[in-house]
């Protein structure tokens, strides 16, 4: 396998942030936070495969935070971070990949442009990691907490994850490296005189490990932390030959195909122009146009994701989808689980942040003589002020 995998560290037993489960299984805004984590590696274009590493009694809570992402089968780690990493680099060794993504469970808010930062620092050296300038002043403590001094800021940088590596390379470091006590994956490849480049992280992609880290992360996803966006699509295509149309990611028996120049998926179509809308980047036609022949007959999930990638450039989040479709046929209604369900994957929302209704028309117009099938949305993304 060539390509990238990504490996998250998800051992951890802290539980700082109250209660029995370890803090990577708590419900944050609806779902597991390592569930936030895991979603934005799954669905990265650039990252051919997500394997978790986790603590051996953890995997009934792992089962049910990940149920149904495309994700590799989880690998126990060890007593030590350094260590999990190991076992989890050692269990992806017949893979082969080219890069490796380290990411710690507890970030659920790393941003897919981080990722590409990373990525693109992996192509002109073996390892990069995303960080944060230190702007704070910097006291070194003596005892009785008295200042002992301040300390030079210049240069100095806070370490996140991803931390990203050529695969073979951090391999064979961190085997190196067995049986002493580093703090991240940077250090290793110190150690191994690996230079290590320093790429833009985000403030947001914080370690949520205190209560009070959990309370931002809510602020966070209640869009009390941003400015709140909210778009429109609509879209409309004409049944054509054919014998199923794709609506929201999911292929329907119908006695009619879709003339269109894609698979004109309606659904998907609305909801790219929605969050397009709320970027102010023009519509799906500016971006997808018709002429192009690259796009005859291509998924729309394509479409969707390309919108995606462009709010996360934007360094915004997506909170809440709304379609109706409307139509006469096909019936909406035994299809509309699945449809959510596809959109989650898509997307990263839960599945109740996200909202696939139908109407008819009653018989009238083009629509109401089943001509033609049609649909609206509604996004809401919360942008950096």
């Amino acid at each position: 396998m060539s390509g990238c995998i990504a490996l998250i560290v998800a051992g951890g037993r802290g539980h700082r942030l109250g209660g029995e489960r370890p803090k990577q299984y708590l419900p944050l805004g609806g779902k597991e936070v390592l569930r936030h984590t895991a979603e934005t590696f799954a669905t990265h274009p650039k990252v051919v495969a997500t394997r978790v590493v986790i603590h051996p009694d953890d995997r009934e809570l792992y089962a049910h935070a990940t149920s149904g992402l495309p994700l590799l089968d989880p690998v126990p780690g060890g007593k030590t971070r350094q260590e999990s990493v190991r076992l989890g680099l050692e269990s992806l060794e017949p893979r082969l990949p080219d890069y490796v993504l380290i990411h710690d469970a507890a970030r659920p808010f790393v941003q897919a442009v981080t990722i590409e930062r990373v990525l693109e620092a992996l192509a002109s050296g073996p390892a990069a990691i995303a960080a944060i300038p230190v702007s704070d002043t910097l006291k070194r403590q003596t005892e009785g907490q008295i200042i002992g001094d301040t300390v030079d800021r210049t240069g100095l940088w806070r370490a996140q994850t991803p931390q990203g590596f050529h695969f073979a390379a951090i391999l064979e470091a961190h085997r190196k490296a067995m049986g002493k006590d580093l703090t991240d994956d940077a250090a290793v490849a110190e150690a191994a005189g690996m230079p290590v480049r320093l790429v833009a992280g985000s403030e947001e992609n914080f370690k949520v490990t205190t209560p009070e880290d959990f309370a931002r992360a809510e602020r966070i996803l209640r869009g009390e932390a941003g400015l709140l966006r909210v778009g429109q699509g609509f879209d409309l295509h004409r049944f054509g030959v054919g014998d199923h149309v794709m609506i929201c990611g999911v292929p329907i028996p119908h006695s009619h195909g879709i003339d269109a120049h894609s698979d004109g998926d309606v659904g998907l179509h609305a909801l790219t122009d929605a969050i397009l809308g709320t970027l102010g980047e023009g519509d799906i036609g500016t971006h997808f146009p018709p002429s192009d022949p690259k796009w005859r007959g291509v998924d729309s999930a394509i479409f969707l994701q390309g919108a995606l990638a462009r709010l996360s450039k934007r360094g915004g989040r997506l909170r809440n989808l709304d379609v109706t479709l409307i139509c006469e046929t096909p019936k909406i209604g035994p299809h509309r689980g699945a449809m959510v369900a596809r959109l989650a994957v898509l997307t990263g929302l839960s599945e109740n942040a996200i909202s696939v209704k139908a109407t008819t028309m009653e018989g009238l117009g083009f629509i109401g003589r089943q001509e033609a099938i049609a649909a609206q949305a509604i996004a809401t993304v919360v942008l950096p002020e």
